[in-house]
């Protein structure tokens, strides 16, 4: 069991992304938010050739990190997650809500399920690599 402080270190290293979650090619800061602050850096995330930018929209160390993705389809207005990090016990409950905008109707309704999926997929993904980096971390 990991403390909140080792999973916070881990996500708030933003541009070592592609370091413990699978599926990611590679991660690298872009560029750092206003006065060097957390709110605004961008990474480039690069998941076989697509290629992300993801921008920090909420920083509280050591509870919340939030953050949209762009570069993904225009009909995807906005896509967005966030990971709260909370004390349970001896334990730390680890929460990635991910967030997807398409408009109205039909169309869009079913292609915000589909996004939705797919996203739900990757997180899994994530969430069992921040587990398997804290393992190796903590052993």
């Amino acid at each position: 069991m990991a403390e909140p402080q080792a999973i916070w270190n881990v996500l708030a290293d933003f541009g070592a992304l592609s370091t413990w979650a699978d599926g990611i090619d590679h991660s690298c800061v872009l560029n750092e938010g206003p006065d060097g602050e957390p709110v605004g850096t961008t990474r480039r995330v690069q998941v076989g050739r697509n290629t992300l930018v993801e921008r920090i929209t909420a920083f509280d160390p050591p509870t919340s990190l939030a953050y949209d993705i762009e570069g993904l389809p225009n009909r995807l207005r906005k896509v967005a997650n966030h990971w709260r990090l909370r004390r349970s016990g001896n334990a730390t409950i680890v929460d990635l809500t991910s967030t997807v905008e398409v408009g109205t109707g039909r169309l869009a309704q079913m292609a915000e399920r589909v996004a939705l999926r797919v996203l739900a997929k990757q997180s899994d993904a994530m969430l069992a690599g921040l587990a398997s980096r804290l393992e190796k971390t903590h052993a």
